[in-house]
């Protein structure tokens, strides 16, 4: 049954970071759900994680089973900190995993991918049919003069041709290196030439809230200083005028029109580098993330099926752009490794109205929703009336990504989108973690909003102090991850060093410890072991000594009726140390009659709902915030406008610059 929450009391120990929220509500699952879920009930969960607990190798051997290999592997790990190798002398192949064997039983003809455009055009590909184009695009590839362990650049949009590329890449064993089709020219030259990729992939331009993009020209841009490119294949999607340079460019549909439908997967080392994806650093250049085969798809593989409790009469609809990790992990690999039926969108999710993503889920009938917190506030923003139009009775699971989830926007999200009736996974990975971590097990997890819960069965994470020393309930601290897992990064190209100081340089190998990955979040466990992130430690200030995590005061501020989003920063302050500053958002029709008084109002808010010492100095109020294009706030950015600094560092993945703009204006005002 749920409770209400209630305010916290600040547990603090020097040097730790102090947790000021408590979520008191809990949602157990119900006899329905869990009566036919694959893992239904709590004491299955603990014998698993007792199972895995008891021999975590032998533990990701078993998942690794359920996946087809050309040859056993010979060792399960090799572990030379900070870098591991899983299933050593084993031999598979991806597509082949995602596709071929699904060949020889019903889901030949199975739909893998449900696509809707944005303009409305619909296409379905059945797993023959899916293979189909993957074997023709692999023998183009390789008529190209692709060869195994060249890099494949990939800059498009959410279109079927992406996916099938990064398939066809797999199959032939080329690292493809998938580059957001929001980046500009410049962001696109950077990462072809830091992966030195020997052919890109584009399309001659995107659908986006009823305009076209231009890529084709975009990558022509980025092509005058790409020496490593050979061949350019171009796929036609709104017939946007582009040039094409004899020699070099070529048509996608022509090329694969004459090539052979049929194609041998070759078998691959299990460490056989399967992409590079860049990830934003806070300064300095973006940071290329090695992820290889057979680790990370039998992790990737093993937690869709787990988290989503996906059975194979589901419609799976992740919102993500296979232009970040969530896209490769669980809109490709994951989902179809699996057999799923996904759903792919195109288009912007307020497009032409704000209820675009309520009428797919209802035409399609969708039945697992992922997306991200950010979304879920901007659905939050456009007002409830749009989802009330539609029937989602077909939704049974819901699912967010990306960053943590603030308890208002779960329970909207539990209460209007699941009608109450959905169990909510809230997940918690990155991109170097490569696949889910933390979550919970929608069967037999009794849920908290706000919380990843535990980690999943196989994974080994921490809440320590600096030194190391591990943090009691409630206080918090610094989140580690203690063994290694089959889907984690293998180094980042080029700069190895970067790689071991980044994640490694923490936490090093002792006498006494095999060394521990350092997430970059501060975290704390509660008295039932549930894992609430408080945010990114560069998030985490100082105020009159107390280390405040932001995340905690922004989730506050966003529980206010008005309030649709939240930032909170921090500016030096002579008595304090810092002062706390935050921007706000407003919903969509929030009627303000005194903005002074608004301000105050939130502070006071803010005192009620977590304490005294997290209220705001100051409140700023801007119609948007300057996020990254997958929708995570730039919170670095906002910190070095309210300090007056300069604004440096990345930001090749801020989605719109006049935001930063707007801001700067109305500080100076």
């Amino acid at each position: 049954m749920a409770t209400r929450k209630r305010p916290a009391s600040t547990t603090t120990t020097p040097g730790s970071i102090a947790s000021v929220m408590q979520e008191d509500r809990r949602f157990p699952p119900s006899n329905e759900f869990a009566s036919h879920a694959h893992i239904g009930s709590a004491r299955a969960l603990r014998a698993l994680h007792d199972h895995a607990a008891q021999d975590v190798v032998a533990y990701w051997e078993e998942q690794a089973r359920e996946l087809a290999w050309f040859a056993p592997w010979k060792k399960p790990l090799v572990w030379k900190h900070p870098h591991a190798q899983w299933f050593v002398g084993g031999t598979t192949n991806v597509a082949m995993n995602c596709l071929d064997r699904h060949l020889g039983t019903w889901r030949r003809t199975k739909a893998a991918l449900i696509w809707e455009g944005e303009p409305g055009d619909v296409r379905t590909l059945t797993y023959q049919q899916l293979h189909t184009e993957v074997c023709r695009a692999a023998n183009v590839l390789e008529q190209l003069g692709v060869q195994r362990g060249d890099v494949v650049a990939i800059y498009m949009g959410m279109v079927p041709e992406t996916v099938i590329a990064m398939l066809a890449c797999a199959r032939i064993g080329a690292t493809h290196n998938v580059i957001f089709g929001g980046f500009s020219s410049d962001a696109l030259r950077d990462r072809i030439n830091d992966s030195s990729a020997k052919l890109l992939i584009t399309q001659d331009g995107a659908w986006r809230r009823g305009e076209t993009i231009p890529l084709k020209a975009a990558a022509d841009v980025a092509l005058k200083k790409t020496p490593s490119i050979r061949n350019v294949l171009v796929v036609q999607r709104t017939a946007e005028k582009c040039a094409m340079k004899s020699g070099r460019d070529h048509w996608w549909h022509l090329r694969l029109q004459a090539a052979d439908a049929r194609h041998e997967p070759p078998a691959l080392p299990s460490e056989h580098p399967l992409f590079i994806l860049y990830t934003s650093g806070s300064t300095g250049k973006p940071k290329g993330i090695l992820h290889t085969t057979g680790g990370y798809l039998t992790q990737v593989a093993s937690t869709t099926k787990m988290v989503f409790d996906l059975r194979d009469d589901d419609v799976y609809f992740c919102t993500a752009d296979v232009g970040w990790i969530t896209g490769h992990s669980y809109v490709v690999y994951g989902p179809l490794a699996n057999g799923a039926t996904i759903l792919m969108y195109e288009g912007a999710p307020n497009w032409p109205e704000s209820d675009r993503v309520w009428d797919l889920i209802e035409r399609h009938h969708v039945s697992i929703f992922y997306t991200a917190p950010t979304a879920i506030r901007s659905f939050m923003k456009w007002g409830e009336s749009w989802p009330r139009k539609h029937d989602l009775s077909s939704l049974r699971l819901l699912g967010t990504v990306g960053e943590p989830i603030n308890p208002e926007a779960w329970m909207w999200y539990h209460d209007v989108i699941g009608g109450g009736r959905c169990p909510i996974v809230d997940t918690w990975w990155q991109t170097e973690t490569g696949a889910i971590m933390i979550s919970p097990v929608p069967g037999a997890t009794v849920t908290k909003p706000g919380t990843a819960t535990k980690p999943l069965p196989g994974i080994s994470v921490d809440v320590v102090h600096a030194d190391g020393t591990p943090c009691k309930a409630n206080v918090g601290g610094l989140l580690v991850v203690t063994h290694p897992w089959p889907s984690m990064a293998r180094t980042i190209v080029g700069d190895d060093e970067r790689y071991r100081e980044t994640y490694w340089g923490m936490f090093p190998k002792t006498r006494t410890s095999a060394g521990w990955y350092f997430t970059g979040d501060g975290a704390r466990k509660d008295r039932d072991g549930y894992i609430w992130i408080i945010g990114r430690v560069d998030d985490v200030v100082n105020v009159s000594g107390h280390r405040l995590g932001t995340a905690e005061i922004e989730s506050a501020l966003v529980s206010h009726p008005m309030v649709a989003e939240a930032a909170v920063v921090a500016r030096p302050d002579a008595i304090k140390g810092n002062a706390l500053v935050a921007f706000v958002s407003l919903k969509t029709g929030a009627r303000i009659k005194n903005l002074p008084a608004l301000k105050q109002e939130l502070r006071t808010h803010v005192g009620k709902e977590i304490g005294q010492i997290a209220k705001p100095d100051d409140v700023r109020f801007s119609e948007s915030l300057p996020k990254t294009r997958s929708g995570k706030i730039m919170r670095r950015l906002l910190r070095e406008l309210v300090s007056g600094a300069a604004v440096m560092g990345d930001m090749t993945t801020l989605e719109d610059f006049s935001v930063l703009e707007k801001l700067r204006s109305s500080d100076e005002d």
